[in-house]
């Protein structure tokens, strides 16, 4: 287990690739499991539990669709497992490191060093995640991130418009 946290993180640290991820049966099942776990801790510090577990449901079909679309339109279907997985596993371990920046922004006890640490992970995720796109593609680490940046803004977009925030009571 601590290898595969430490071969992610390296993944994370855009030292590695999706391609080190070596195929093993299964493991895009555990990793989906990891993914759901850690996504759990931080939506449930803003959302209800049913809220939680459909956005959890939502973020792995957007992740698993979108890697397969666009890898299948770009000729490398084959890649799909790999990419999945270390697209789930960066998220999670990214995410889990976050907590503690979240759990303070909701707190309602908002500093500027919170701020800019959860700015911080927000790019390193996008980074993370057009890195792990431009070894899946072999493409430049731009288009990666560009790839990345769509696919981070329609995912936002899409929880935004189908978990709308509640408006607050008034008085």
């Amino acid at each position: 287990m601590y290898e595969w946290l430490k071969l992610l993180f390296n993944i994370a640290l855009l030292k590695k690739g999706p391609q080190d991820i070596p195929y093993t049966r299964g493991l895009l099942f555990y990793l989906i499991l990891f993914y759901s776990v850690v996504s759990f801790l931080v939506l449930r510090i803003n959302e209800t539990f049913s809220d939680s577990l459909l956005q959890i449901l939502l973020g792995v079909f957007l992740i698993l669709v979108f890697s397969k679309a666009l890898l299948f339109f770009w000729g490398k279907p084959e890649r799909f497992e790999q990419t999945a997985c270390a697209l789930l596993g960066v998220d999670a371990v990214i995410s889990f490191l976050a907590l503690p920046s979240i759990a303070t922004m909701a707190s309602g006890y908002i500093t500027l060093l919170s701020l800019f640490t959860l700015v911080l992970f927000i790019v390193w995720h996008w980074l993370a995640s057009g890195h792990i796109f431009r070894h899946a593609l072999s493409q430049s680490l731009l288009f990666g991130l560009g790839v990345s940046f769509l696919y981070l803004l329609a995912s936002y977009q899409l929880v935004g418009f189908l978990f709308p925030e509640a408006p607050p009571a008034t008085l």
